[in-house]
């Protein structure tokens, strides 16, 4: 049997997919049974803490609350536009090119028409589904608690998946250069995702806030309020009757003439 160079695509190219597939398949069964270990498991921690304190504030003073999530949305959006351009721009590049990169003699395989199709495709559809997944983590939600948290954790979960379909967009992009350059960046982002995705810092433990806690305080807030407003007021009465002057002498002979 002779080698020939297409081969390579047959057997490094899914062997790249299926190391990037286990490893966050192992990443979602440490998410699942044992999420303290995850940085996503922690962040979510953390989102939970957030929105039940976020909650028990004043409509009014959630200003900063509501700047947090509009940034969000506003990063969302932002690389959703920029993966729908990128995909407009791979699709103008192969289909106007004279020499197209995808048969030139610098890429090592199968640069056949069909497998030029298959990575067109490939890496289109993988950009569109970043686009639908960042646009889903816009969130829009309303009370009861639970709710809001759902849909905060379901937002932080959507822009992962989104942030994990860019590496996975990207090692199919370096496919247009052959199946080794994209296994060697398949197993490279491997290792540095195992690296940033671990977590060795314990779950802070908040500690749960009610709301007859929240009453208490509120409770307490204004009494202290009115506390202050009473001083003040006791303190400008008596600054009122020591600056009162006293009567001139003259008139009080007069008042006593009359008498």
């Amino acid at each position: 049997m002779v080698w020939k160079k297409e081969y390579l695509d047959l057997i490094l190219v899914p062997t790249g997919l299926l190391i990037m597939l286990c490893y966050h398949l192992f990443l979602l069964y440490r998410y699942l049974r044992h999420p303290e270990t995850t940085v996503i498991g922690n962040e979510n921690h953390c989102r939970k803490a957030w929105v039940e304190r976020m909650l028990q504030v004043d409509a009014k003073d959630r200003g900063m609350s509501l700047a947090v999530i509009s940034s969000t949305t506003t990063a969302a959006n932002f690389l959703a536009s920029t993966s729908l351009a990128l995909s407009s721009l791979i699709g103008a590049w192969i289909g106007n090119s004279s020499h197209n990169v995808f048969t030139s003699s610098i890429t090592y395989g199968d640069t056949s028409p069909t497998l030029v199709s298959v990575k067109y495709i490939s890496i289109l559809a993988c950009f569109y589904f970043v686009h639908a997944n960042f646009l889903i983590s816009m969130p829009d939600s309303d009370i009861p608690q639970e709710h809001v948290e759902k849909a905060v954790i379901s937002g932080g979960l959507f822009w992962t998946l989104g942030l994990r379909a860019i590496y996975f967009a990207t090692t199919l992009l370096l496919w247009i250069f052959g199946p080794i350059p994209m296994f060697v960046c398949s197993v490279t982002m491997v290792l540095v995702l195992h690296r940033l995705d671990s977590n060795s810092t314990p779950l802070h433990q908040f500690r749960p806030v009610g709301r007859r806690d929240n009453m208490i305080r509120k409770i307490d807030e204004e009494k202290h309020r009115i506390e202050r407003a009473n001083e003040q007021h006791e303190r400008s009465h008596m600054h009122g009757s020591t600056t009162q002057e006293p009567p001139e002498p003259s008139t009080r002979l007069d008042s006593e003439a009359t008498s």
